[in-house]
């Protein structure tokens, strides 16, 4: 991880110890993200991924999350490298999950772009390389 600091990075980051606040406290309130992410926000997932499709503003994000937590039972950000550290920023994490379903474990990368304007997120794009292993390890 950069030890560099930008706006739209500091952001980022403060957002991702909200969503581990978030996972730890079992996905109840999306309180805790609302501050990092505009009223307007766009998240793209893949329509394959059992989370699949476009979820728009923090309602949106909310049912996302909620969906998520359905997912995985664990989904943990093992490695992250910062590859662009202004907006839109690009991320390359290594996630290590386990499927709720079937409780099969996997380890995938998933490369994002982010796009931060005033302070908060406003696009989210994460990109799979193989989203029908992740859909068939949850199914």
């Amino acid at each position: 991880m950069t030890t560099s600091t930008t706006p739209a990075l500091d952001v980022l980051r403060g957002m991702y110890a909200a969503e581990a606040e978030y996972l730890a406290a079992g996905g109840t309130s999306f309180e805790p993200l609302a501050p990092f992410f505009a009223p307007d926000v766009v998240l793209h997932q893949a329509d394959g991924l059992p989370y699949g499709g476009t979820w728009r503003g923090h309602d949106g994000l909310a049912a996302f999350f909620r969906a998520m937590g359905r997912t995985w039972a664990a989904f943990d950000l093992a490695e992250q490298e910062f590859l662009a550290t202004t907006s839109p920023l690009v991320v390359l994490t290594r996630v290590r999950a386990r499927a709720r379903a079937t409780g099969r474990e996997l380890e995938f990368p998933i490369l994002q772009t982010i796009t931060v304007a005033d302070g908060r997120i406003t696009e989210v794009r994460p990109f799979y390389w193989d989203t029908a292993a992740i859909a068939a390890a949850c199914a």
